[in-house]
């Protein structure tokens, strides 16, 4: 029987994708874009990390999730690279082996805190687990959630079911917390310990979106007002992912209500549900319908 280009094409892109790493498309760049950032191993981390707390957030995120990819049929591999000066992480997969690469010049950076590291490693995560919307290849979807995706999810459901066993109101009762959380955290969700919750990995990723914009200022009072024609597959602005992960920490769907590869809607808040709060910012992402 005689293929079509256009099935060849889209055969070999598919083929393609399931061997590419990610955090873009193109595998060409990771959780940030290319940069030439480099925190070697000698040098102090201003953050307090060490080579200790590195593999245990690693520890703590791998534990959990294992067996969640286990039960999709395929073998979570988490590269540990504290020795390496790269200021980025990036997913892969390899036939049913789903890679992460987490490397020490990320953890060591003055604006990532051991939360927000572990939010990094669950952005990661999130390529492999996040649903959709996915990157596109070609226009044909990859096996990668998207980078908008990705940063919701990490901060909607992996932070909440890795740490949500912590005495997070302990916890947070020893940070400083942004005006702006807490109250929005506290509008949102009912007991003590969520509230806690939610202002801890909201402040997790402020010290991300700083780097991410550049180490530029990011706020959680000024939302990125722009609004995108189209899904944005690659990296949005710094201050855009604040917005994506401050509004997964506000979303109030059940953390074991899954998202679908296939279905943009499930498992997360909704504007089409009425949800005001937490859903995906239009920075980025542009609803079927709302």
């Amino acid at each position: 029987m005689i293929r079509t280009f256009k099935t060849v094409m889209i055969s070999s892109l598919l083929l393609m994708s399931t061997n590419s790493m990610s955090c873009d498309a193109d595998g060409s760049t990771g959780f940030l874009p290319e940069n030439d950032m480099y925190i070697g191993v000698s040098e102090k981390a201003n953050n307090g990390m060490t080579e200790e707390i590195f593999n245990s957030v690693i520890d703590r995120v791998e534990n959990y999730y294992s067996s969640v990819v286990a039960a999709k049929g395929a073998n979570l591999v988490t590269l540990r690279k504290w020795e390496d000066g790269t200021v980025n992480a990036y997913a892969n997969q390899v036939g049913k082996t789903w890679q992460v690469h987490m490397f020490g010049g990320l953890a060591r950076h003055q604006s990532v805190s051991p939360d927000g590291f572990a939010l990094v490693m669950c952005h990661e995560l999130g390529h492999h687990l996040a649903g959709a919307p996915k990157t596109t290849r070609m226009w044909v979807p990859t096996w990668a959630s998207n980078e908008g995706q990705s940063d919701y999810w990490a901060s909607m459901k992996c932070f909440r079911s890795v740490y949500g066993s912590d005495n997070n109101e302990a916890i947070v009762s020893n940070m400083t917390i942004d005006a702006e959380v807490t109250k929005r955290c506290e509008a949102n969700w009912n007991t003590e310990s969520e509230v806690a919750l939610c202002k801890r990995v909201s402040q997790a990723s402020k010290g991300l979106a700083t780097l991410l914009n550049g180490d530029r200022p990011v706020s959680f009072t000024t939302p990125d007002k722009s609004v995108v024609s189209k899904t944005n597959h690659k990296h949005p602005a710094g201050q855009c992912r604040l917005d994506t992960y401050f509004n997964g920490a506000l979303c109030t769907k059940d953390i074991t209500d899954e998202t679908s590869n296939s279905d943009a809607k499930a498992g997360v808040c909704n504007r089409s549900e009425d949800y005001k709060d937490g859903v995906r910012p239009l920075c980025w992402f542009k609803p079927s319908n709302f």
